[in-house]
């Protein structure tokens, strides 16, 4: 008889979290969601409530984790992923990384199970290397308002690797470059939402520096299934997931005016500390061991994502970010 495999997603009902809920639900996994709701959305995940493979825990990782019976796959995504969140709830952002991840580790070691970490193109910090090799130490400033994210991830690289190493325990480290698409947070600050709420609005387009700075944007059914097969693949190393493609944030400004058919201005304010001035992954690892490549080009995924930020309700877009962090960051 058949037996059904079962997964533990953490961050499940946040963007990349849920868009992992429904593709191990398609290939016909048991899958146990769990999130804190700190910056998840619950309505990201509704959908899967009627189903009887699918259960969700409101729990926050930072505090001892245990599920009941077997356990086959762990995918570690619980973090806050935008700079205004961890700028807002920076301990919370060290502890997911640090306390949370030790803590699945754990529960992996327990139950024998295969646990992937969700890592970021972000621990090669401001880049002096282009494009960014996994091979690549990094260029980051550890005090900085962004090491608390930065550092967060390059710990849960160490640790895990430590687990490989001493334990044997199976593991996998994704690197994810900048992903987008429906379910993305609108007012959360990273580049796509905030243009194309800002385009939606009628406001002018917001660009940091002189717009010369570069990023690579991956779809997010790209960034799922490259992250699919780095979970079934036999390759313990780090491995960068995103679109190879890269596109100054000026250009990337225009295009979203000509995609929204409005014709606002594109205004310039000063460069945050430490913004990264390249992002571009190198996918060479991923193209020979995963046999992964994106397929999705910028114009179809972006069309596919206006048209979801567009269907959402008028409030959505005039709301601003609402949630109490500070019991948080209190220890």
């Amino acid at each position: 008889m058949y037996e059904m495999k079962k997964i533990l997603i953490t961050g499940a009902a946040g963007f990349l979290g849920s868009h992992l809920c429904d593709r191990f639900i398609k290939e016909g996994y048991y899958v146990i969601a769990m999130d804190n709701l700190i910056t998840g959305d619950l309505r990201n995940i509704e959908h899967l409530f009627k189903l009887e493979n699918f259960e969700f825990y409101h729990h926050d990782v930072t505090k001892f984790v245990n599920v009941p019976g077997k356990l086959d796959y762990i995918l570690h995504f619980a973090s806050p992923a935008s700079p205004i969140d961890y700028l807002k709830i920076p301990i919370q952002t060290l502890k997911v990384g640090a306390l949370g991840t030790h803590n699945l580790l754990g529960l992996a070691k327990v139950k024998n199970a295969r646990i992937l970490i969700a890592s970021t193109s972000e621990i090669y910090g401001d880049p002096l290397v282009h494009p960014q090799t996994e091979e690549y130490y990094g260029n980051v400033n550890t005090i900085g308002p962004r090491g608390v994210y930065d550092e967060a991830k390059r710990f849960m690289e160490s640790i895990t690797m430590a687990y490989n190493r001493f334990h044997g325990l199976e593991t996998r480290i994704v690197r994810i470059f900048n992903t987008y698409g429906p379910r993305m947070r609108l007012n959360d600050g990273r580049v796509i939402p905030a243009f194309i709420g800002q385009a939606l609005r009628g406001e002018d387009l917001t660009v940091f520096g002189d717009g010369s700075q570069t990023r690579s944007f991956c779809y997010v059914d790209d960034e799922v299934e490259g992250i699919y097969r780095l979970l079934l693949s036999d390759y313990d190393m780090p491995v960068n997931i995103g679109n190879p493609h890269e596109i100054t944030i000026k250009d990337f400004a225009e295009e979203i005016v000509k995609l929204t058919g409005t014709d606002q201005k594109v205004i310039y304010k000063p460069l945050p500390q430490d913004d990264p001035m390249q992002r571009q992954p190198d996918i060479t690892k991923a193209k020979e061991i995963l046999g992964w490549e994106p397929k999705v080009s910028r114009a179809e995924g972006m069309k596919k994502t206006y048209e979801y930020f567009k269907s959402l309700p008028e409030d959505e877009l005039y709301k601003k970010e609402h949630k109490d962090f500070k019991d948080y960051n209190r220890i």
